[in-house]
């Protein structure tokens, strides 16, 4: 499939074109500038272009099958930049045809408060983090409201360690107490997964190790 990337220079968007590209599909990795190990993965191509910039993100879109979202949180000009990257990107895949799109959100939208990872962080920051937690929300009402074939990948906390080929899925609030963490690689190949998994369709996923 061709599939294109948005957040490729992101910790978890690196792994996720490698991931890709590895499994045979052609990849498009969209970033501000070319990730610093583009000169070693000339297989994967990358498009110079801001998510926040419509008209890029559009540019951009034209002939691919499937998108993969990874973008991170902040805020740049006082606009968040994941849900507001991400309604750029629903609006290019409507206006080009592309249907099918995975998301990975970082939070999950009404089980933050009981994910502990988080929870903590409510505490230290207080009010700071409230624009980030509503970004996310946002994010995952745009993404279900698109009218595309969506999944929604809600992975707990990450970490940079090998990939372990194990992980729980479909876990509820129930599970989500104590936040576990999840190789990145791990998180990798399960996004790349849904590329052809079904199941997941207008779905939002949990996963866990």
């Amino acid at each position: 499939m061709k599939v294109i990337v948005f957040g490729a220079t992101g910790t978890l968007g690196r792994i996720v074109c490698q991931q890709l590209s590895e499994e045979g599909h052609d990849v498009t990795a969209f970033a501000r500038r070319a990730p610093g190990y583009a000169e070693d993965r000339p297989h994967i191509r990358f498009v110079a272009g801001d998510a926040m910039d419509e008209d890029a993100v559009s540019a951009a879109m034209q002939g691919h099958d499937a998108v993969v979202v990874t973008l991170g949180a902040g805020m740049k000009r006082n606009t968040p930049i994941r849900s507001q990257g991400t309604l750029n990107v629903i609006r290019a895949m409507q206006k080009h045809g592309v249907k099918r799109l995975i998301c990975q959100s970082t939070l999950g939208a009404h089980e933050s408060w009981s994910n502990l990872n988080f929870f903590w962080k409510r505490i230290m920051f207080g009010g700071l983090l409230r624009p980030v937690f509503r970004d996310h929300e946002l994010q995952e009402r745009l993404v279900q409201a698109s009218g595309l074939d969506w999944t929604i990948v809600r992975p707990s906390a990450f970490d940079k360690s090998p990939a372990t080929g194990r992980f729980r899925e479909n876990f509820g609030p129930d599970d989500r107490r104590l936040t576990l963490k999840i190789p990145l690689a791990d998180i990798a190949a399960f996004l790349s997964r849904q590329l052809n998994d079904m199941r997941y369709l207008h779905r939002a996923v949990g996963i866990s190790n």
